[in-house]
């Protein structure tokens, strides 16, 4: 069959183009998913994403190579796998970046995505709990929840805490500015996950003009000449082919996307030789400048009960899921992200350039392969952490071989700047300040990990590189420019020097935006959308 248009992937981009696309009725749609319905409930109660962290039914389980910066252990990519793609296994945490991030991508050459051209896409998808206001919107698809009554009591002492280092408390962290320390926001509603798939792509599932495809893997894009004409998939042992009579749009994400387009003979020419694929056209940077966000721990046992408490013994498991079951209240409908905020690692720095988190329990993560978290660990505890929202180090990814069944090759090259060691670092003495306020020192009551004896330079950056991770943020490997030579799409995001071909999602962005990339990555649904039906017209 032929349609309008073909979109490969139903995450969290490609809901927003499933529903924007066809709400006029006059398009018909193909919304092509690899992996399975989002209708689970371990995928829609918020805290199962301990339960959909490693298993492969909805996650493609990605690994990378071995990374020389964190002394050649390997990095885990857990990606979505099902209908709303990684906002349905994240931890929810809605945060947008500041709005220099996004002065930033214009300023490298890409108008129309300056903050002031995105703030409005944001209100229109918002159904914020805060209301209506300069910086919210409300009736939109994505509900956001304010958490404050819901979270765990030692969630307000750490906000108090960090006040008691110097940092302001921000009641909105997704307001006139993001600096400061308070409690995220989620995007859930009445105690259910609102993923993209439950927000957009659900109120759209009725609609005559689209067709949505589960379990179908795209393996390439069908050109005619330099034009995207259709896409090949996979679906249940057989092979199918659709046609696209407008354009294809990738959705796929910062792994899948670049991955399809190699396999169907658009990246680095001898990345395309290697695997004995013919090449449809020379794009360089596809795959390139790979950027991710790291995270760094300290963990401690704590005097006073914690979350660790109420979910490490049967009978609180017990409880807490009868709650749920009844009110759809408790832990099991939040986020074990409660609190958290960002500061400026140096004083010269002109805007803040770390995130904060703090988790009310502790807890030790499974080997990958292992289908879920370990449970919480039998004592209190709590995790205080820090990540830098801007990084300095590039990666890079590319296809393992033409076979679209190979998870490809990741080399995710953290580390490999002296600036983002310097930040980590920053970042690390500023956990230490934190855990000698007198809110957080009057309740330690051992530090686990890294330990006191930790403390020197070279100690602390031994420990960063033994023990930091993802916090699974990739973004900008077929990253937006007007340079077709650095660059894969253009600031209407359709791919240089192919026609009807568009990438719609996180691997375009230029850079990383401060803080949790999936509400950007909406965004970038929503903004594509209106550049598709503009051009429609």
């Amino acid at each position: 069959m032929e349609y309008d248009y073909i979109i490969v992937g139903a995450g969290s981009a490609g809901c927003v183009l499933a529903n924007r696309l066809t709400a006029n009725g006059r398009h018909r749609v193909l919304l092509l998913e690899a992996g399975p319905s989002d209708r689970s409930f371990w995928i829609q109660v918020p805290i199962g994403y301990g339960k959909s962290y490693y298993n492969p039914t909805v996650n493609w389980m990605y690994q990378s190579e071995p990374i020389p910066g964190l002394g050649n252990r390997t990095n885990y990519f857990p990606r979505g796998k099902v209908l709303g793609g990684s906002s349905s296994i994240n931890a929810m945490v809605y945060s947008r970046g500041q709005a220099g991030d996004y002065d930033d991508w214009a300023a490298l050459g890409n108008p129309g995505w300056s903050w002031n051209d995105v703030l409005p896409l944001y209100k229109r998808m918002e159904d914020h709990a805060l209301g209506a206001s300069a910086w919210h919107g409300a009736g939109g698809p994505l509900h956001v929840d304010i958490i404050e009554r819901a979270v765990h009591p030692l969630t307000h002492l750490w906000v108090k805490a960090g006040q008691e280092a110097g940092l302001a408390f921000n009641p909105d962290l997704n307001g006139e500015t993001i600096e400061g320390v308070g409690i995220y926001q989620l995007t859930t509603h009445r105690g259910l996950r609102m993923s993209a798939s439950r927000a957009f792509l659900w109120p759209a599932l009725g609609r005559l003009n689209l067709r949505v495809e589960t379990g179908a893997l795209a393996t390439r894009i069908l050109f005619e000449g330099k034009r995207a004409a259709g896409v090949a998939y996979e679906q249940r042992g057989h092979r199918h082919q659709a046609r696209a009579g407008r354009e294809v749009i990738l959705a796929g994400g910062s792994i899948n996307s670049p991955q399809l387009l190699q396999l169907s003979g658009v990246g680095p020419a001898d990345v395309l030789r290697a695997s004995g694929i013919e090449m449809v056209h020379d794009s360089p940077a596809v795959g390139r400048n790979l950027q991710d966000h790291l995270c760094f721990d300290y963990v401690y046992r704590a005097k006073v009960p914690t979350l660790n408490n109420t979910l490490h013994p049967w009978w609180g498991k017990l409880l807490a899921g009868t709650q749920y079951v009844l009110t759809r209240k408790g832990p099991l409908s939040l986020s074990v992200n409660q609190g958290g905020g960002f500061f400026r690692a140096r004083p010269e720095s002109q805007r803040p350039d770390i995130q904060l988190y703090f988790s009310p329990l502790t807890y030790e993560k499974a080997e990958p392969g292992v289908r879920k978290l370990t449970g919480t660990d039998p004592y209190p505890g709590f995790i205080m952490s820090v990540s830098p929202c801007r990084p300095t180090s590039r990666g890079h990814l590319q296809i393992r071989s033409a076979d679209p069944h190979a998870a490809p090759v990741i080399h995710p090259n953290y580390l490999s700047t002296n600036h983002d060691v310097e930040e980590l670092l920053a970042g690390a003495r500023f956990l230490r300040r934190l855990a000698q306020t007198p809110c957080i020192a009057s309740i330690i009551a051992e530090e686990l990990k890294p330990g006191t004896p930790v403390d020197s330079d070279e100690a602390c950056i031994a420990d960063i590189r033994a023990r930091c991770y993802s916090v699974f943020h990739p973004v900008s490997t077929c990253r937006m420019g007007p340079d077709a030579a650095d660059n894969v799409v253009d600031p209407r995001l359709k791919v240089h020097g192919l026609d009807n071909l568009r990438v719609i999602d996180a691997s375009i962005f230029p850079t990383m935006t401060s803080g949790n990339t999936n509400a950007p990555a909406i965004m970038v649904g929503e903004k594509g959308a209106d550049l598709v039906l503009a051009d429609a017209t």
